[in-house]
């Protein structure tokens, strides 16, 4: 057992707390990593909200990048000293899903990232002599994680790591929403509501795809300029007269494509107003569980418009997350950027104030 801190929540609606917990060394095909950074997510908030119900205590965190420190029994693809983006989509490569092109989609890993647990049904971590649950089969808000071998994507060594750990979920599910769930062509027109930390990839996914007129929508006037470095054409301060704003800079139709990017089923719903007929709607903010969203079958069969869910980006992570950090060094994907502020663990529930206030494109967990 190695002796880590780690940023534990106890129970729904209670702030983060900074425990040393035991984690077990990396079992057969597992892998042992130390963390250097990890990106501040909203997608955890909605586990310490109780939005996303799961097992507790547990340790969220899905968006990190480290170095391996330890190899379990049959792992071949990743050696000590490897530098590692993590993967919350872990996939087989051998299910129906990944034998379909659409390994984010893995029906052998999905079941037990979402307990928090390994393959075996059990979480490698424990406090107290109680185990302690791993969000999305990671928990990276700790020094040290243990989690499958296909979670790892090795990147090159001289990628900083706090840049790196964002392309393990905001980069990928941002960008890849726009290449490749919604596949924007050149010359169409994308609205994206929301301008956080995935928004902004959402808009510069759009932008390489092409798109020529991309709106971005958000509440927070501080967001507007932001939206605009990373590819934005015109920006909108949300309010009463959003979609009327939008269809004047779209020919009076609506956009070819929409992104809700918040999870809000009031923006989805709106979302659905500002497309085009024969238009797009891809819902790419997770909503809080046990919401619904209002989508009227009679106005979606008699206009065309399609409606439909991204996953992770629909990335195959071992082949984009090299990929998109390429284009970073190409100068071609704005990731630098996105790191607004960085905090020590002691400072995560800092971190998450300043995430909730919308004055930070995103943050980053970082460990010494």
């Amino acid at each position: 057992m190695r002796t880590i801190k780690t940023a534990l929540i106890t129970a729904p609606n209670t702030p983060f707390k900074i425990v040393e917990a035991q984690l077990m060394p990396p079992q057969t095909g597992e892998v042992q990593v130390k963390i250097a950074a990890s990106g501040v997510c909203h997608s955890d908030w909605h586990v310490m909200t109780g939005d996303t119900q799961h097992p507790m205590p547990c340790v969220v965190g899905h968006e990190g990048a480290g170095v391996v420190v330890a190899v379990g029994q049959g792992v071949t693809s990743i050696r000590e000293g490897d530098h590692v983006t993590l993967s919350w989509t872990p996939d087989c490569g051998t299910c129906f899903y990944c034998q379909n092109g659409q390994p984010n989609l893995c029906e052998t890993y999905t079941e037990p990232i979402w307990r928090g647990v390994m393959l075996d049904g059990t979480p490698r971590l424990y406090w107290q002599g109680e185990p302690v649950y791993h969000y999305c089969g990671l928990g990276t808000f700790s020094e040290y994680v243990t989690v499958p071998e296909q979670s790892c994507v090795i990147i090159k060594e001289d990628i900083p790591l706090g840049v790196a750990a964002l392309v393990g979920c905001a980069v990928a599910t941002g960008v890849g929403a726009a290449l490749y769930t919604s596949q924007v062509e050149p010359g169409q027109s994308v609205v994206v509501y929301g301008a956080g930390g995935v928004g902004l990839n959402v808009i510069q996914g759009a932008a390489l795809a092409g798109a020529t007129t991309i709106i971005a929508v958000d509440t927070n006037p501080s967001k507007m300029s932001i939206a605009r470095t990373f590819g934005a054409t015109h920006t909108l301060l949300a309010d009463e007269h959003t979609v009327e704003a939008i269809r004047d800079l779209t020919g009076g139709r609506g956009a070819d494509h929409v992104f809700e990017s918040v999870g809000l089923p009031r923006l989805q719903e709106e979302g659905l107003e500002a497309t085009r007929p024969g238009g797009t709607l891809t819902l790419v903010g997770l909503s809080p569980m046990g919401t619904a969203t209002n989508l009227p079958g009679a106005v979606l069969t008699r206009t065309e418009k399609t409606v439909r869910g991204s996953y992770y980006g629909s990335v195959s992570p071992k082949r984009d997350f090299p990929r998109f950090l390429d284009m970073y060094k190409a100068g071609r994907l704005k990731l630098d950027e996105l790191i607004t502020k960085t905090y020590p663990l002691e400072q995560i529930n800092e971190a998450y104030a300043d995430m909730l206030s919308g004055e930070i494109a995103r943050g980053v967990i970082v460990f010494d």
